[in-house]
């Protein structure tokens, strides 16, 4: 964004780099630092200098172990994709028990991978709430997204949950379950 006619840039280090601004080296001794602890570091740079950087640890819902034991409950493979440096991601894995991670991911590359699985026969669903995601909820066999989530990620979603959380997933492959059995029985009788 330009203000005031300087240019201001926030993000990662890699789109910093890419932008062509040298990171200083006590900045880059700090990022080491954060990622080893399994924090993420969020540069801002003014013009072509590096002024600031913000330390994000990452929070995790209130009801996602609940629901990620829902799931393999339902013997359904978890994964998380992430454009986070490989330390962050690595530990919220950990801490959610999924053993298949990926990081760095660029949004592009999400969609990609999620393409590879469909390539092998696998039906994806994939969550996202963020600009990011969209192109990979656009290539999901099934994209779920929740209310107050970025614009662009509800409205490429087929399904938004409408009470901000992930509490209602569970319920909703129950239904769509329910549904298809449905389906096949009408479809049966029908043929029969």
């Amino acid at each position: 964004v330009w203000i005031k006619g300087k240019r201001i840039r926030v993000g990662s280090s890699r789109f910093i780099t890419q932008e062509g601004v040298t990171i200083p080296p006590e900045i880059e001794t700090l990022q080491a630092t954060c990622q080893a602890q399994g924090f993420a570091l969020v540069l801002v740079a003014i013009d072509e200098q590096v002024v600031g950087a913000l330390e994000l640890h990452a929070t995790i819902r209130p009801e996602a172990k609940r629901v990620i034991q829902a799931l393999r409950k339902r013997h359904l493979s978890l994964a998380i994709i992430s454009g986070d440096q490989e330390e962050p991601t690595q530990k919220l894995a950990s801490e959610l028990g999924i053993e298949s991670y990926f990081a760095n991911t660029l949004p592009e590359n999400k969609a990609l991978l999620i393409k590879q699985l469909q390539e092998k026969g696998r039906v994806v669903c994939f969550i996202g709430d963020g600009i990011n995601d969209a192109i990979a909820l656009k290539q999901a066999d099934v994209s779920i997204s929740l209310r107050g989530a970025t614009t662009i990620a509800t409205d490429t979603a087929q399904v938004v949950l409408m009470d901000q959380s992930l509490n209602r997933l569970d319920y909703l492959l129950e239904l769509a379950h329910q549904f298809d059995h449905t389906l096949r029985t009408g479809f049966l009788t029908t043929i029969v």
